[in-house]
């Protein structure tokens, strides 16, 4: 063989690796928690923007970060995405997570909205849309002066009232870590001793069952994510408007520390093999177009800075006007999600 044709064909060769690894940096690998059909828009509005193709696998929240565990360095993960903080303190705590430096995401998200930073300024994980949990009551029953705080779930003068999902969900794990980190522990666990004091019945179902068992009469008062209301009041079906006319909502704490809100997050993976595109891919979620997705296509609020939602049901759920949300770090309660489960034990709270 010449050593022309040898020169030819090393830089074919060079050529058709460089257009291989061109290829494979043109792709992110998601594994996402997130199961809204909505979400489609922003995968497709990354691509559009950027021309990065999203692979995702859907799996909840506990099977995400199994599948972690379990592929270890051979993961494909590029990008996490998990629906609460407690599950997001989880994977941070089993090492999950790459920390990472973006000024961009620091720029947009708040403070107490993200995981705290490491010691090389890295920031572990990122919350990209709000959720509030708050209280539905029978308006025709119950008085919102008895149930505009969290602490009268535990005051015996709603006892036999409330409806709630389990305890040890993470959606209550982190409304009760939140209340530790308000209230102490001692006082924390006898108030959730007062909350199974106060039940109608044992915990059962997802937060729409307790809504609905409010308008059935089943028990007045309940717990749940602002946006699972918010889908009953922007349905047309009979059956919603009816529960709908039943129910109203208050917005826990306004005088004192303020609503507790819950966030959906991302991560970069550990093993990323597309780290860049991994940022790439959580700084657009945190861009007003994808936030705008996140408010009108599933009824959360935005998480970064500055972006309106415009979302009529949740303008409805607050009479239009702003309201006081808590301020506390996020991460702050994941880290008590711990103790907390010790406290449910111990009070049998199922």
């Amino acid at each position: 063989m010449s050593k022309f044709v040898r020169s030819v064909l090393a830089v074919c060769v060079a050529a058709a690796g460089a257009t291989a690894a061109s290829a494979q940096d043109q792709v992110v690998n998601l594994y996402s928690a997130r199961h809204y059909a909505t979400d489609e828009a922003l995968y497709s509005g990354f691509t559009k923007a950027t021309g990065i193709k999203v692979n995702r696998v859907d799996a909840d929240d506990a099977g995400i970060i199994a599948r972690l565990k379990a592929e270890g360095t051979a993961s494909p993960a590029d990008v996490i995405l998990l629906v609460d903080a407690a599950r997001l303190y989880r994977g941070e705590t089993d090492g999950l997570f790459l920390p990472i430096r973006s000024k961009v995401l620091e720029d947009a998200i708040p403070a107490n909205l993200r995981a705290t930073p490491g010691a090389d300024g890295g920031i572990p994980w990122f919350g990209l849309s709000t959720r509030a949990r708050v209280i539905v009551y029978n308006k025709a029953k119950v008085k919102l002066e008895d149930v505009d705080t969290y602490e009268e779930l535990g005051d015996p003068k709603n006892k036999g009232k409330i409806c709630i999902r389990s305890g040890s969900h993470p959606y209550n794990l982190s409304l009760f870590g939140a209340v530790m980190e308000h209230m102490g522990p001692q006082k924390t666990e006898e108030w959730l001793k007062g909350v199974v004091d106060n039940l109608a019945r044992q915990p059962k179902g997802g937060d729409t069952d307790q809504i609905k068992a409010v308008a059935a009469g089943e028990c007045d008062i309940a717990v749940t994510n602002s946006y699972y209301l918010a889908r009953i009041l922007r349905s047309e079906k009979p059956e919603d408007v009816a529960v709908a006319n039943k129910v109203s909502v208050v917005f826990p704490n306004q005088q004192t520390w303020g609503t507790h809100m819950n966030i959906a997050g991302g991560a970069v993976a550990k093993n990323t093999k597309n780290q860049a595109n991994a940022v790439k891919f959580l700084e657009y979620l945190a861009s007003a177009d994808a936030q705008n997705y996140f408010a009108n296509g599933n009824n959360e609020w935005p998480a970064a800075k500055g972006v309106d939602p415009g979302n009529p049901a949740l303008k409805t759920m607050t009479g239009g006007k702003p309201f006081k949300s808590e301020t506390i770090p996020i991460s702050a309660v994941g880290a008590n999600t711990v103790k907390v489960q010790q406290m449910l034990d111990r009070v049998n709270f199922r």
